[in-house]
């Protein structure tokens, strides 16, 4: 289940680069920052899973 959700986070940090790269493109400030927001918790999410992976061993 833990790699599921890390490929599922690191898709949505993906897409949340894509965000950033297109709000920069077209000046598009909300955009940008939605796609900020997006790396950052498909980040912290990450780190869940890492902390949980940690506890299972």
């Amino acid at each position: 289940m833990s790699m599921i959700n890390k490929a599922k986070n690191a898709a949505k940090g993906a897409l949340g680069k894509a965000k950033v790269v297109a709000g920069k493109t077209t000046n598009d400030h909300s955009l940008k920052a939605e796609g900020k927001m997006d790396r950052t918790k498909a980040s912290a999410k990450n780190t869940v899973e890492d902390v949980k992976d940690k506890f299972k061993k």
